[in-house]
């Protein structure tokens, strides 16, 4: 009988182990799934985040276009080339040196005294030194200074435009360092 009782105890506590390390084997299985469910909405969070910042600038390059195709609808009066030789951009810099604040306050004073409805195309260009993406933001900061300066000159937000061909639309061979500063330039297209 107490071989019988003492067998049934260690069948009892046999399987009350196995109980534990089942147990102790689901917790694991169980915390792993739940870090990887966290992971996986974190994930989900930082691509919603992704997605957002994309329909932002999305939404900013619709209305780049539609007032350029406001723009382009236009008739072509005439342009100015604001470039490296006559007015100095440095390079990597969209400010504007005070031989570009000249030439652009007597571009303003022709546009005022012609007293037309005219729209304006500010484009900005860089030479192809450097990353690409660089360059297109870039082009776009020395269109934007332009527009800037103008408009503290009274000329109207809503009759100007930029964009930023960066350095796909050269003038002059980037090879030389003189091609380089043509191409370092602002073209204002003046239109009806």
């Amino acid at each position: 009988m107490a071989k019988l009782t003492i067998t049934g105890l260690m069948l009892a506590s046999t399987l009350s182990l196995g109980a534990c390390a089942t147990q102790d084997y689901v917790d694991k299985h169980v915390a792993t799934v739940q870090g990887q469910v966290a992971d996986v909405q974190g994930h989900q969070q930082t691509q919603d985040q992704q997605l957002s910042q994309l329909d932002q600038t999305t939404r900013d390059a619709m209305q780049r276009a539609e007032a350029a195709n406001k723009l382009a609808e236009g008739k072509f009066l005439y342009s100015m080339v604001l470039s490296d030789d006559s007015v100095k951009f440095p390079v990597d810099g969209s400010k504007l040196s005070t031989e570009a604040q000249t030439r652009l306050m007597d571009f303003i004073s022709k546009l005022k005294s012609d007293n037309k409805n005219v729209y304006l195309e500010i484009q900005g260009h860089t030479d192809a030194t450097g990353d690409k993406t660089f360059n297109e933001r870039l082009g776009e900061q020395r269109a934007e200074a332009v527009r800037l300066f103008m408009n503290q000159q009274g000329v109207p937000l809503n009759r100007m435009a930029t964009i930023s061909y960066g350095p796909d639309v050269p003038v002059a061979p980037n090879t030389t360092r003189e091609g380089r500063a043509q191409n370092r330039r602002v073209v204002l297209i003046v239109m009806a």
